[in-house]
């Protein structure tokens, strides 16, 4: 698969889907790859040009030295859609990727047409916390995080009836860089952007598991109250927590076609 040379990293993208579609853009979750949005690739390459890719130090992106920082984060973002060369996107972020996406939308507004903010948040709580997660994984490696990622990234009977997408996952989680977790973890437990919200002026959905333990339904509002004056639609997917797209993946995926057909029906004049 392509990469892209950037400024400071070396960035690992797929780019798939006609050529020309409306370009879709999928940022990864913390502790995962650009795999984790499969589910939904078959309904956006119906529709879209996807571009989706590895974070910084995450699969198979380079691994520079950490602490990293969102806004780095976000300015790779905007480098990979100068680099590939697709002009602006519908941008989607889950977790880290929400983080990224806020970030990309005000520091790089002429390269956002649209924002979904998935299982994301503005803030997180507490320092204590991500540093207890740091000083595990230090001490016992990403396999020492694999089993509390999994309780916190779904719900209970998601686990027990769904073993081989649970084991994808676990697989996934364990081929994350030490270096890359710890770098982006730091840029997560270090990010304040509440602040910023007003700023974003793209089009935007919040998205959000209703479960979710690690970016709650109150994040969730927190965003929704703070972009676009409160007028930006808030979804809250039932019997789903932070991984909502593979939990829900049909209603997910449906929420996001819909909204971004939406907004490139809205660019041409085109009632949705």
């Amino acid at each position: 698969m392509p990469t892209a040379e950037l400024s400071s990293v070396r960035i690992h993208y797929q780019l798939d889907g006609l050529l020309d579609a409306p370009v879709v853009m999928l940022s990864n979750s913390l502790m995962s790859n650009l795999s984790m949005w499969d589910p939904q690739m078959p309904a956006l390459l119906a529709a879209f040009r996807v571009l989706r890719y590895d974070t910084r130090g995450h699969g198979e992106s380079e691994v520079t030295p950490s602490p990293y920082r969102i806004e780095q984060l976000a300015d790779d973002a905007a480098e990979l859609i100068a680099a590939v060369g697709v002009g602006a996107v519908h941008f989607v972020g889950l977790s880290m990727g929400g983080m990224i996406g806020q970030q990309l939308a005000v520091r790089h507004p002429g390269k956002v047409l649209s924002l979904s903010l998935c299982d994301t948040a503005s803030e997180m709580p507490t320092q204590a916390m991500w540093n207890d997660r740091l000083a595990t994984a230090r001490d016992q490696g990403i396999a020492g995080l694999v089993d509390g990622t999994i309780k916190r990234w779904f719900v209970g009977a998601f686990v027990a009836r769904s073993a081989d997408t649970i084991a994808q996952v676990r697989r996934m989680i364990l081929t994350t860089p030490l270096e890359g977790y710890i770098g982006c973890a730091s840029a997560v437990r270090d990010m304040s952007q509440t602040h910023i919200l007003k700023q974003i002026k793209a089009p935007t959905q919040v998205i959000v598991g209703r479960d979710d333990p690690a970016c709650t339904l109150a994040q969730a509002q927190v965003l929704q109250r703070e972009i676009a004056g409160g007028t930006t639609p808030l979804h809250v997917i039932d019997d789903a927590a932070h991984l909502s797209n593979i939990e829900k993946p049909e209603r997910f995926t449906q929420l996001l076609v819909a909204f971004i057909n939406a907004q490139v029906a809205a660019t041409r004049g085109v009632t949705a």
